[in-house]
């Protein structure tokens, strides 16, 4: 397996999936298609197929083009079932567990709502595309969904994948992120090992993507809900809340940082 980052717009980040045995290709939430088709023509491989994490235009507003150039070779364009309607061209709808073939490549489909109703993620080999569900150090404002919803979807669909896992995520939000991170979770040694690295990266103009899940399980505070200093923090810093459980922790994390 191949994969290509593929900078879109402002800070989108588009995908392309190649399978190497086959040249068959994915292209995940493709907002211009004009870079995913001069990447696929570069690389010499078939576009087969459209891969949406959720139903926003930032996401989706590259497919319709796709699917004209393709012409005769109708692609397969994946979203969750709920966005029937909303993700353009869709024409497979897909639900949590789902299997997504590509030449010899599998993907599997969860299903994490919180950011939008219908988000997924895709996951094959060690990589995952979360879209707008789980971002490097840090995740999706609540659109369409409760904190519980995304506390679940991150913290118990997610985490549990291999350490090893590459997270291929939809934007360029991790210096802003780690900034957030250190107003909570400030005495974190990981953290400030995390900020070095990352910024180092963007100085030299290379992308902070992708990160591991081990990686995000250390460093990111939406997975840390556990974590008793960041607890801790949160409870000096509000002594009038109640912070009973994670799901309460998840809850302000995602309020601060909307205010962030």
């Amino acid at each position: 397996m191949r994969v290509e980052l593929i900078s879109v717009l402002n800070d989108n980040y588009a995908y392309l999936v190649v399978c190497e045995q086959t040249g068959l290709a994915a292209a995940v939430d493709p907002a211009d298609p004009e870079p995913v088709v001069a990447r696929v023509e570069e690389l010499g491989v078939e576009l087969v197929a459209i891969w949406n994490t959720h139903h926003h235009w930032d996401h989706t507003s590259g497919n319709e083009a796709l699917c004209e150039a393709a012409g005769a070779r109708a692609l397969e364009v994946y979203a969750h079932a709920s966005d029937k309607g909303r993700v353009p061209g869709q024409n497979r709808g897909v639900e949590h567990g789902a299997k997504v073939g590509l030449g010899q490549l599998e993907a599997t489909v969860f299903h994490t709502p919180g950011h939008t109703r219908g988000g997924i993620v895709y996951q094959l080999e060690d990589a995952a595309f979360t879209g707008d569900s789980l971002f490097a150090a840090g995740c999706g404002r609540l659109f369409e969904g409760t904190a519980e919803m995304m506390y679940s979807s991150l913290n118990e669909v997610l985490a549990p994948l291999p350490d090893e896992t590459k997270v291929y995520c939809g934007h360029e939000y991790t210096q802003k992120n780690i900034a957030f991170g250190e107003t909570v979770d400030g005495e974190n040694p990981a953290l400030a090992e995390r900020k070095a690295r990352v910024d180092a990266l963007r100085e030299q103009g290379a992308p902070s993507i992708p990160s591991t899940l081990a990686e995000e399980r250390a460093t990111n505070p939406f997975l840390r809900c556990g974590d008793e200093r960041l607890r801790a923090q949160l409870v000096a810093r509000f002594p009038d809340e109640r912070f009973d459980d994670d799901v309460a922790v998840f809850a302000k994390l995602r309020g601060l940082r909307d205010r962030f």
